[in-house]
């Protein structure tokens, strides 16, 4: 053991001047930390149905800013690999991050997104803006190339408040491809295989208008129409009392709506389905 090590001083890497990207920090001393690099060798693919896999995940605007929800379901093939899983994660005071595809490789970006932001902010002394914060997380998602073509791909979703934008448009929505392409997306958005028929829904019961309450109920319906045309995404589990993760993000920053709030919206939502199994019709 060094005498450096003895006096509990930090590594020379921590006093060596650099990019205020905690990433980078990591790719240029820790590598081995960073969850982007292949696991397998070159030409071999992960077994289908062998690891657990997110599904549907969603985003819409309201009136105060915007909405993020997810399903709890995660699937190994045909099993069901947990029922009650995260998918909706708070990256910071005013963005949040939901995710569909590989569970592991998932959580770990989020974590390492989550502490991106932190060291920017620690760095700088000034929060990232939207924009760059969605630029980022698309630069982590294009390191992990390597592993989405070896079938280990993670797909997230970025929902923030920005206070910089014009009012009425400050709930923003960022979707990204397996190779970091990044999209702004208007109104609302989904992913995973349950999208198509999220999105769907979504089509017909946005408004601008909606209040916090409306989003959430449209959200809650969306996953629905979501778990009910795909298997691999969970609706509301009544016996079990567990239900979607739904976040709002205002003003006032990230809020993860209580288990109360999204247990009584989820009932009520499931007593709208039994008068009418195909769910509320498009505003007139």
């Amino acid at each position: 053991m060094t005498e450096r090590h003895i006096a509990g001083r930090p590594a020379e890497e921590f006093f060596t001047p650099g990019s205020s990207s905690f990433t980078e920090f990591l790719a240029a001393h820790r590598p081995g930390l960073l969850p982007t690099a292949p696991p397998f060798p070159d030409g071999v693919r992960a077994a289908h149905g062998s690891i657990p896999h997110g599904t549907t995940v969603l985003a819409l605007t309201f009136r105060d800013g915007v909405l993020i929800a997810g399903d709890r379901r995660a699937t190994m093939g045909n099993l069901i690999a947990q029922r009650d899983l995260e998918k909706v994660h708070p990256a910071d005071d005013h963005t949040a991050v939901a995710f569909a595809g590989t569970v592991g490789l998932a959580l770990d970006m989020v974590r390492l997104y989550q502490v991106e932001l932190t060291h920017f902010e620690k760095i700088e002394g000034t929060p990232m803006s939207l924009a760059a914060k969605a630029t980022r997380l698309a630069a982590m998602i294009r390191q992990n190339l390597a592993q989405a073509m070896q079938g280990l791909a993670v797909v997230p979703l970025l929902a923030g408040y920005d206070s910089t934008a014009p009012e009425g448009g400050r709930g923003r929505i960022f979707s990204f491809d397996a190779a970091g392409g990044l999209y702004e997306k208007r109104h609302f958005h989904a992913e995973g295989s349950g999208s198509p028929y999220a999105r769907g829904a979504l089509k017909k019961l946005f408004r601008p208008d909606l209040t916090r309450r409306e989003a959430a109920l449209a959200a809650l319906h969306a996953l629905y129409d979501a778990a009910d045309d795909d298997s691999a995404t969970g609706g509301p589990d009544l016996n079990r009392r567990i239900f979607p993760v739904v976040s709002a993000i205002t003003e006032d920053g990230f809020e993860r709506l209580p288990e109360a709030e999204t247990e009584e919206l989820s009932r009520e939502m499931v007593r709208q389905r039994g008068g009418r199994p195909d769910g509320p019709h498009a505003a007139a």
